[in-house]
C-alpha cells in the first residue's frame, strides 16, 4: 500500500476525519474526538501509529521487522508501522481496523452506542469478536 492507498483505507471507516494538528506533514485520524491513526511520508517513508492491545503488539514486534514501538506514543498501546512492503496489505488493513475498533470501544458509551446503531457493530469492528 502507498500513503494515497492506507489515507483512503483509514478514512473509510465510519465518521473517520482527518486533523493536522501537529502541522501538515502529519495527519491525525479520527473518531469523534479520539485519535486512531497518524500517517506520515516523509522522503518516500511512509509510517503511521496505530494503536493495539499491548501484548499484541509485541507478538507484531516480533513477527515483522518494520513494526516498532509508536514513535511520540505510549509504546505499550501503539505500533509504528513502516510501510516497505514487507507486511502484506491485508495484515496492515486489519492493524488499522483493529486501532479504529480498540478507539471506538474506548468511546463514551453513548458515543459507542449510537455508533453501533447507525452502522453495525461489524463495520465498527471488523478485526475483533463483538463482547
Amino acid at each position: 500500500m502507498n500513503h494515497e492507498e492506507l489515507r483512503l483505507y483509514l478514512l473509510e471507516r465510519p465518521e473517520a476525519w482527518v486533523d493536522y494538528p501537529f502541522g501538515p506533514r502529519v495527519a491525525v485520524f479520527k473518531i469523534r474526538t479520539k485519535m486512531f491513526a497518524t500517517l506520515v511520508e516523509d522522503e518516500d517513508l511512509v509510517r503511521m501509529n496505530l494503536k493495539c492491545d499491548p501484548h499484541e503488539a509485541m507478538i507484531l514486534r516480533d513477527i515483522f521487522t518494520s513494526v516498532r514501538p509508536g514513535y511520540h506514543m505510549n509504546k505499550r498501546h501503539w505500533n509504528t508501522v513502516i510501510v516497505d512492503g514487507s507486511i502484506p496489505d491485508g495484515e496492515i488493513r486489519r492493524m488499522v481496523d483493529s486501532s479504529y475498533g480498540l478507539v471506538v470501544r474506548g468511546l463514551k458509551g453513548s458515543e459507542r452506542k449510537a455508533l453501533e446503531v447507525q452502522y453495525g457493530k461489524a463495520a465498527l469492528y471488523p478485526a475483533q469478536p463483538a463482547p
